[in-house]
């Protein structure tokens, strides 16, 4: 740092006299050139702009992030639900039909036939039926209801499936329920 007295002294250091010419050439560098500090005061609010842009355009995408995010909750269902009024559709027409001509057989067709209808609408939205008959229980899918003796069957096999589970993407959404045959001991 220069010091005051030293610059007003007689005796003036070289190193005080070598930050003197340093601060006086840039000094004259600013004053001899008006268009280059235009120049960089041109640049600076170039990229000031450049900034703000970019700030606004980040604020932006956020923004419709969050916004597909909250449609993606709100209609996520949409399509399914869509698929689904198809099958009750189905429903209310064999209902309709069972009025007219009613017969045992007519309404076990009508039945099976949106039974078939609902699973391939499950089937088209990544749901699967776990059906566990005859295989090793395991109780990260299945939910045992009763234990068995069964000598036919492998000890801690599933030897009836009360109601199916379900899984959605490979996710468990729903445990089969199922009766277990008993281990010999």
């Amino acid at each position: 740092m220069i010091n005051k007295q030293n610059i007003d002294g007689p005796e003036v250091s070289a190193e005080a006299a070598d930050d003197n010419s340093t601060a006086t050439s840039d000094n004259q560098n600013a004053d001899a050139s008006p268009e280059a500090l235009a120049a960089m005061e041109a640049k600076a609010d170039e990229h000031w702009q450049r900034y703000l842009r970019t700030a606004a355009e980040l604020e932006n995408v956020r923004k419709r992030a969050v916004r597909d995010v909250e449609h993606a909750h709100r209609f996520g269902l949409e399509k399914f639900a869509g698929d689904v009024l198809g099958v009750r559709d189905s429903m209310a027409l064999g209902l309709e039909a069972a009025k007219e001509n009613g017969t045992v057989e007519s309404l076990q067709e009508g039945g099976e036939m949106t039974l078939k209808l609902l699973d391939q609408v499950l089937s088209r939205h990544g749901v699967t039926e776990i059906n566990p008959l005859g295989e090793r229980f395991d109780p990260e899918l299945h939910e045992a209801m009763a234990v068995i003796e069964a000598p036919d069957a492998e000890p801690d096999s599933v030897v009836t499936v009360v109601q199916p589970g379900f899984a959605i993407n490979g996710r468990l959404l729903r445990a089969a329920r199922v009766i277990v045959a008993r281990s010999a001991s």
